[in-house]
């Protein structure tokens, strides 16, 4: 961030000091060469930069650079990694270590660094003299969003954490979940009430800038929020807004939300802004910026395929298989299974402009393995994902999500027969038969397991599944967790508590008011 707090304590000669003049604030001179928080927050531009600096922590490693992706996916039944970093194959046999905070640590510290910046722009720039009032209101917006953004995760991947709402204080009393859920619904109904529609006609510096929060944004992770908290009532009119806004709908291709082809499309509804061209090109590993970072994501080679990446994350033989379970109109497997995972296709299938069964030819575990499509540049435009430098963006709310919630939400309460349309959009995409003719008069938890199912396979390696799988209660239901030992091994080492990360040590070392550890650790 372009703000430093850097003051200087000189050492003064013993003759200076014997005048006895000298005050002890004098012995404090603020460095002329750097801005400092009291002078930086002057006009607009500052505004505009300092929230910035806060989709800023959406990029660095402990972010969706790399580490919150792997957090969201590892633990799920549709995936699985045989890392030789153990605490990356860990993550996802619920055997994450207090000891070694490698990548949960990385990513509580980079939450709490984005939230660090909101407060410093939701303490500054009300004070702040700006003629446009409506920008002034969209900043204000903006941070409201990603405090509640970042909060969200906090929240839902750490349970029981500090709640800063100041830049102010150095330490601040770890609260309970149902008050982190009360704070990140609060900062997103701010939000919501702050922000456009879109940026295509706003005056302002921020005209046309795609990649901005926008109120539908900010309702469709107020929905999210209230549906993880099973306020289904409050979460179905958050939804409701979101699609009579008309603001959205699918893309004709579902690919297309994966790669670098029709980004901040109309299916997006908020995605993280990854680019080869912007920026230096030193990877943003975290703490402050530099500025030869760039701003590229080291998804695609963490995830990558062998030969093309370091193959970290992989899809489960379960998740190719419920792709196998209903074919389309036509008779043909689910089109979402080749945008999810390479496999050796009969009639062959390309990746980085070779043949799989050709490439994988002489190694018969390849061979018959399974690989990650989905954000990789592997359309035959890059030979590998080696240089770690992906500007693929990260789709992280899809319209699709909202239908499905909504869909959800309806069906939570009693109207399970208006839930039916809302997945069959989501369905029609992809050729699928009119569920309410295959599947029809479902009960409600029939339709709560159908939900699922299609969950599973319209969201596969983005970062849903385990969310839904905690939510839903099916870890504390013995036939469900059976039933996901029997999709997933790895669910054989699920102890009570380990749905949730550790509280970092050296949060509960430096942190006095930090003094409960997540059960389980």
């Amino acid at each position: 961030m372009k703000t430093k707090n850097i003051i200087y304590s000189f050492a003064l000669a013993s003759a200076f000091l014997a005048t006895s003049c000298v005050a002890d604030e004098d012995l404090n001179q603020i460095d002329p060469n750097f801005e400092t928080a009291d002078s930086f927050w002057e006009n607009e531009t500052d505004a505009l930069e300092g929230v910035n600096a806060v989709y800023g922590s959406l990029l660095t490693d402990g972010s969706y650079m790399r580490s919150t992706p792997l957090l969201l996916d590892l633990k799920g039944d549709g995936t699985r990694s045989n890392s030789p970093w153990g605490a990356m194959a860990n993550v996802g046999r619920f055997n994450t270590s207090v000891a070694d905070a490698s990548i949960y640590g990385w990513a509580f510290e980079t939450f709490y660094q984005g939230v660090y910046r909101a407060n410093q722009v939701l303490e500054n720039v009300p004070g702040i003299d700006m003629e446009d009032q409506a920008l002034k209101n969209r900043i204000l917006g903006q941070a409201h969003f990603l405090r509640g953004l970042y909060f969200f995760h906090l929240v839902n991947l750490f349970k029981n954490v500090p709640l800063p709402l100041s830049s102010l204080e150095i330490y601040h009393e770890q609260k309970t979940q149902e008050e982190g859920w009360a704070q990140v619904i609060s900062d997103f109904e701010a939000a919501a009430g702050l922000l456009p529609n879109n940026y295509n006609n706003v005056s302002g510096a921020d005209q046309g800038q795609a990649g901005r929060a926008t109120k539908g944004a900010a309702l469709a992770y107020l929905g999210k929020a209230h549906l993880f908290t099973a306020n289904f009532a409050e979460a179905k009119v958050a939804f409701e807004a979101v699609i009579n806004s008309g603001e959205y709908r699918l893309v004709d291709n579902y690919r297309d939300n994966f790669t670098m082809v029709n980004e901040n499309n109309s299916e997006s509804i908020f995605e993280v802004q990854f680019s080869r061209e912007a920026g230096g090109v030193d990877l943003g590993w975290g703490g402050a910026p530099a500025s030869g970072w760039g701003k590229t994501s080291a998804r695609a080679i963490t995830y990558g395929p062998p030969t093309f990446g370091f193959t970290d994350v992989q899809p489960t033989r379960i998740l190719f298989d419920d792709f196998h379970k209903e074919t389309t109109i036509s008779g043909e497997v689910d089109p979402r299974l080749d945008a999810t995972m390479f496999y050796n296709k009969p009639g062959g299938m390309m990746l980085y402009g070779v043949d799989f069964a050709t490439h994988y030819g002489a190694n018969e575990t390849y061979l018959n393995d399974l690989f990650v499509a989905k954000y990789q540049n592997s359309d035959g435009s890059r030979a590998d994902e080696y240089d770690w430098r992906s500007g693929i963006n990260e789709r992280i709310m899809r319209y699709a999500d909202v239908l499905l919630m909504y869909a959800e939400c309806l069906n939570e309460l009693g109207q399970t027969t208006a839930a039916y349309g809302y997945i069959q959009e989501v369905r029609d995409r992809v050729n699928l038969p009119d569920l309410a003719s295959t599947k029809p008069n479902m009960t409600q938890q029939q339709m709560r397991d159908q939900i699922a199912h299609e969950r599973f396979l319209e969201f596969a390696l983005e970062g849903h599944r385990f969310d839904d799988i905690r939510r839903w209660g099916w870890l504390q239901d013995s036939a469900k967790l059976e039933w996901l030992k029997s999709r997933d091994p790895e669910y054989n080492s699920y102890v009570p508590g380990r749905e949730y990360f550790p509280i970092p040590q050296s949060e509960m070392d430096n942190n006095p008011l930090v003094t409960d550890q997540n059960t389980g650790y």
